[in-house]
């Protein structure tokens, strides 16, 4: 890693006890300078003096560092395999534990709560959404999107397979969507890092979508393990699509379920 990148998050951590150590640097990079012109800073030596100083740079600085990018439904196709191999299973179980975690701004929350309510499942269901970023979490919990974003979301709602319309799930005006607090009303949202947190419940799902390939490889196995440890016995696991478990040393804890949609079933392998 750059010395100079390297000091940038060496002093993020010892300051704002954020840890991007182990994310991969050519991502950083790309982020840090985005960062560096959204801030004014020449360097990255300047852009750390800065955030050292002045504490009301650092959300600014960290809403790059976290990529706060998602839509609803994303990757429709691992919806539908959620739909018709993972909720048949999750079905057996008496009340269910589901952890969303890299959430960002909510689509992906919003997207398995639908899911989940259309499956039958959402009132005996409790979601755990977490993020590093508490500006993106807030964002999540008010559950408010752009009108212009919608048509999008209800194209993937529809290819996922959805027996509904998702627009029993919003309110919109004044430009926005507004979606149902009934929905919110089983989602516990929290500030959780994969870098530093442990394991904080059982569940029986996790969803880590498009946030390991933003790691290096230590990192990636470390999260890999508290997913592992997160998850009961055959417990389900969904990651990116651009993302794998072949070369993690944890990942002979897990065995294939649906491999083109990068959906894992927990096994009792270490």
């Amino acid at each position: 890693m750059d010395i100079e990148l390297t000091l940038l998050v060496d002093a993020i951590y010892l300051r704002y006890h954020y840890d991007f150590r182990g994310y991969a640097v050519a991502s950083l990079k790309r982020r840090v300078k985005d960062a560096m012109i959204k801030l004014d800073c020449r360097t990255i030596s300047q852009l750390q003096d800065r955030v050292l100083h002045d504490t009301a740079a650092f959300p600014v600085l960290l809403d790059y560092m976290t990529v706060p990018v998602s839509e609803m439904f994303r990757d429709p196709a691992y919806f539908r395999a959620l739909r018709e191999r993972v909720a048949p299973v999750l079905r057996t179980y008496p009340s269910l534990k589901v952890w969303i975690a890299g959430c960002s701004t909510g689509e992906e929350v919003y997207s398995l709560a639908i899911l989940l309510k259309e499956e039958g499942l959402l009132a005996r269901t409790l979601i755990y959404a977490t993020d590093i970023n508490p500006h993106v979490l807030q964002k999540a919990e008010a559950g408010v999107y752009e009108a212009d974003r919608i048509a999008g979301f209800t194209e993937n709602h529809r290819r996922s397979g959805a027996p509904t319309s998702l627009s029993d799930y919003y309110t919109a005006a004044y430009g926005r969507a507004v979606f149902d607090k009934t929905l919110r009303k089983h989602v516990v949202f929290s500030d959780h890092s994969l870098a530093t947190d442990s394991v904080f419940a059982e569940v029986q799902l996790v969803s880590c979508r498009n946030v390991l390939i933003y790691f290096n490889r230590e990192l990636q196995d470390r999260a890999i393990g508290l997913f592992h440890d997160a998850l009961c016995r055959r417990g389900f696991l969904g990651i990116g699509s651009k993302e794998s478990l072949r070369f993690s040393p944890r990942g002979g804890g897990f065995a294939e379920v649906v491999a083109s949609q990068r959906i894992y079933q927990r096994t009792d392998a270490a």
